[in-house]
């Protein structure tokens, strides 16, 4: 498989505390990646820089071959690469069709925005229903967001990253908070993302990371300390260290 994703010694220094520190980072198109490490190991940091939200201080990000390093998160967006936070990031006062339907209605036109022309309206609708039925929210369309349970919460932000099309999804965390079932359907809903994106995410759930992921990178105290297929992580001593003997 073709590498879709890769960093070149990225970097992130807050004055003299290395958050990340040259990071070489690559990913195979068509395939679940994950990240993990101990809390502040640098997850998070590294994902903000891959989407724009903050700005390397050494190092590159490359996309299809284009190095878009430092550029704005809407610009990067648009580029194909989508993704979720940890704080749901959803409107609360409106149904789970209106936020996906808006969501939608940004891709549209030669101006993206709010408003679309009368003649997408139809499509728009059928994209939106789509939408909500792959994340399985579909018995919840008309529900008010605000009254979701926090996994049906999380499954509706899932729905509002992929209504932009992109070709890359970058997760942070997406069954934080979930009861065991919520955590299932979303590893299954994960599974079928998987059949049309490229995927990258951060989780702590060990169970999810060594069932779904293709290949795991670990980092601790900002550097890459591993990387290799679920069996490799498993029986490394770093990362076995790094975890203070949990078992992964």
């Amino acid at each position: 498989m073709s590498v879709i994703f890769r960093t070149e010694g990225l970097s992130k220094y807050f004055d003299s505390l290395k958050a990340v520190d040259g990071v070489d980072f690559a990913v195979e198109e068509g395939t679940i990646h994950a990240i993990i490490g101990p809390n502040g190991a640098g997850k998070t940091t590294f994902f903000n820089m891959l989407t724009g939200n903050f700005a390397p201080t050494a190092g590159k990000i490359i996309f299809r071959d284009e190095d878009i390093t430092g550029l704005p998160p809407h610009i990067i967006t648009r580029k194909g690469i989508g993704r979720s936070f940890q704080i749901s990031n959803i409107f609360g006062g409106l149904s789970v069709y209106e936020n996906v339907r808006v969501a939608v209605q940004a891709t549209y036109g030669d101006a993206p925005g709010i408003l679309v022309r009368p003649k997408w309206l139809d499509e728009v609708d059928e994209k939106a229903q789509e939408i909500i039925e792959r994340v399985g929210l579909t018995q919840f369309s008309r529900v008010q967001a605000a009254t979701l349970s926090h996994g049906d919460e999380k499954r509706l932000e899932i729905g509002l990253v992929i209504a932009a099309n992109p070709t890359l999804l970058l997760f942070d965390e997406p069954t934080a908070g979930m009861s065991l079932d919520e955590s299932h359907q979303t590893m299954d809903m994960l599974q079928d993302l998987a059949k049309r994106h490229t995927i990258v995410l951060i989780e702590h759930d060990m169970d999810l990371v060594m069932s779904l992921s293709k290949q795991i990178t670990v980092l601790q105290n900002g550097r890459k300390i591993a990387e290799g297929s679920p069996a490799e992580i498993r029986g490394n001593a770093l990362v076995q260290q790094a975890y203070l003997g949990t078992a992964i």
